[in-house]
């Protein structure tokens, strides 16, 4: 992504600061194989679910702050269930859900789902959207 900016100094939205390789690279999900040292580094699964910002930790509800129960992963059970065309709480679901299923069982069909949705480059974005908008804590949601 280019480092643009609006008049005001704020970044431009990201379908319009993405390049063509970047584009392409996250068309086809090569862009996670650098996620693949910090797996080799024991600081994160093959499965899991995604590490988020640091950010978004206090606007967790304490259900959703259940994924961080097991250790992230590249993939997991929100992305082959949706993967960026899912809302916020659809993926915490999902990340829960995983976090009280987990099993060597579940883990492999996600791998393989995984590998047939980015051959099939399924989810990457929103139609007409780049990227997915900021967590600012489930509506309505007070824990």
């Amino acid at each position: 992504m280019t480092e643009a900016r609006d008049e005001k100094g704020n970044y431009l939205p990201n379908e319009q600061r993405l390049t063509l390789l970047g584009r392409w690279l996250r068309s086809s999900s090569l862009d996670e194989l650098p996620e693949l040292f910090n797996v080799l580094r024991g600081d994160m699964s093959l499965v899991g679910p995604r590490p988020l910002l640091m950010q978004y930790l206090p606007r967790y509800t304490s259900e959703q702050a259940r994924r961080h129960e097991v250790r992230p992963g590249i993939t997991g059970w929100a992305q082959v269930n949706g993967r960026n065309t899912l809302s916020w709480e659809e993926k915490f679901r999902l990340d829960v859900w995983y976090v009280d299923h987990q099993s060597l069982w579940l883990d492999i069909r996600i791998l393989w789902m995984t590998v047939t949705q980015v051959l099939n480059r399924e989810g990457v974005n929103k139609p007409g959207y780049i990227g997915q908008d900021e967590f600012m804590g489930s509506s309505g949601a007070q824990d």
